[in-house]
């Protein structure tokens, strides 16, 4: 695989979806899928018809088409037959899933990667949460019988993943650590995925391991993965604190500015040097959406950069049209009419890592329309596991009803302003819950510091703009560096 100078950010839920990581590797750069809520979203597509038949071409070469055909019975619903946006759902993401329900993720990763993939040699990579431990390995498995290029993962310490790799490359069964709240011994709890569980037919498929390309905020972290993972380390990506989602909290005392936002120092950039001095390739990340950012990238000896906010309203993208039209048009050809367009909320994200929001009218960015949201937690993507008295496993999270989040052991104070960003994140692609309440889920956005920005990618008179232009625009200087 000849290695990218662009790398497409994985973005949220269904953001980098396949048509967007498609359109980036059609044009020679790393074009890479969410790995984030992939089950929700193949059966949620499924339940809308399947516009364009997309769904079901790729199920349609899923190599046991018994499982395949058990999925589209249990989900697909003819457009005529359409009476709401009240989603069925799959179970929520735990330490140990039933058969039937890792199939669908194991069928999902295989789904989105394939599309990407389908009808050209280009590389196409999948980012995942290292946080989302209980869902990661089915849809990695899943990816990589599709035959995805590279693995992604931030949002943690993914050192084992790199073993995990190697092992399912031989179909062969692999096991994470699962961070459980109250355990001291790291190693406790495990979650295990088996290959052969999903079908006998399995080992006739043929594999190979993907690079693992991790996301870490500092020279340390890649030091620490480098020389203490399971295998091996192709790259990293160094992502700084401008990027958007979640971004790793400042380094010492927390600092607030007037805005109320993490304030960052010296002590939180990484330090390029040292991470040069490794010898793996690595990408720089965060606010470097820019031909000029390119070639300051290139002269610090990177490889290239990684983008994500300039690819995440381009045409291709995920997120809804209306809402990619609304950003541009409220932040962009209005010239941001009231004040920054991203927040950095340290309440917002259950995990308690710092959030990247995007402020738009009508969305949850609004506390007053987010007040009105029932609390409720019926996708789980970001519970915690937490062992209580009798030795026994809960699953909570604070964006969850405050009276469940305390009965599990959890303290009052740490719900307050938690928004579920699981419900929000699916609304951001079209793919809202309208709850047996009848609340129709509303979206939440992120985006980097990079937004104030995409107007470099608009050309005159227009109000949209595709990802061979966003290519375009940030390769015109660099053709003479790389």
């Amino acid at each position: 695989m000849k290695l990218p100078l662009i790398i497409q950010g994985g973005m949220g839920v269904g953001v980098s979806d396949w048509r967007l990581a498609r359109a980036v590797s059609l044009e020679g750069e790393l074009g890479v899928v969410s790995g984030t809520g992939l089950n929700s979203m193949l059966v949620r597509r499924l339940q809308l018809a399947d516009p364009g038949g997309h769904m079901r071409r790729a199920l349609a070469n899923f190599f046991d088409q018994s499982i395949a055909k058990k999925i589209l019975d249990t989900f697909f619903v003819e457009e005529d037959e359409i009476e709401n946006r009240h989603f069925k759902r799959t179970a929520l993401p735990a330490i140990k899933l039933p058969v039937s329900v890792q199939r669908i993720y194991v069928v999902a990763g295989f789904v989105e990667v394939w599309l990407a993939k389908e009808g050209h040699s280009g590389s196409v990579g999948i980012n995942f949460l290292e946080k989302l431990q209980t869902s990661n390995l089915p849809t990695l498995y899943g990816a990589m019988l599709a035959g995805v290029d590279v693995v992604l993962m931030g949002a943690g310490l993914p050192k084992e993943i790199p073993g995990v790799l190697d092992k399912f490359a031989r179909h062969e069964d692999a096991s994470i650590s699962v961070n459980v709240i109250g355990c001291s011994d790291a190693s406790k709890y495990k979650t295990t995925f088996s290959p052969l569980a999903i079908s006998a037919h399995v080992k006739t498929q043929p594999m190979f391991r993907p690079k693992f390309f991790p996301i870490v905020a500092s020279s340390t972290l890649a030091h620490h993965l480098m020389h203490k993972s399971t295998g091996t380390v192709e790259g990293f990506i160094v992502e700084g604190m401008q990027a958007g989602g979640h971004n790793a909290p400042p380094r010492g005392p927390m600092k607030l500015s007037e805005r109320g936002e993490p304030v960052y120092g010296e002590r939180d950039a990484a330090n390029i040097k040292e991470i040069r001095e490794l010898g793996l390739p690595f990408w720089l990340a965060g606010s470097f959406g820019s031909a000029e950012r390119l070639v300051e990238a290139l002269e610090l000896g990177a490889n290239g950069i990684q983008v994500g906010t300039a690819f995440a309203f381009c045409d291709e993208s995920g997120l809804a049209k209306h809402l990619r039209d609304e950003v541009i048009q409220h932040w962009i050809t209005n010239s941001g009419i009231d004040g920054e367009p991203v927040f950095t909320d340290l309440q917002a994200s259950p995990t308690g890592f710092p959030f990247k929001v995007v402020k738009l009218p009508g969305t949850l960015s609004e506390k007053e329309i987010y007040d009105q949201r029932p609390r409720k937690c019926d996708l789980g993507y970001l519970r915690q596991m937490v062992v209580l008295e009798d030795e026994s496993i809960a699953y909570r999270c604070p964006a969850e009803p405050v009276e469940d989040f305390v009965k599990k052991g959890g303290k009052s104070e740490e719900t307050l302003d938690r928004k579920c960003l699981c419900n929000a994140l699916m609304a951001n692609i079209g793919l809202a819950q309208t709850q047996e309440d009848g609340y129709h889920e509303l979206p939440l956005l992120t985006a980097g510091d990079d937004l104030i920005n995409l107007g470099q990618f608009l050309q005159p008179g227009r109000q949209t703009y595709a990802a061979a232009e966003v290519l375009a625009t940030l390769k015109a200087k660099a053709e003479g560096e790389s």
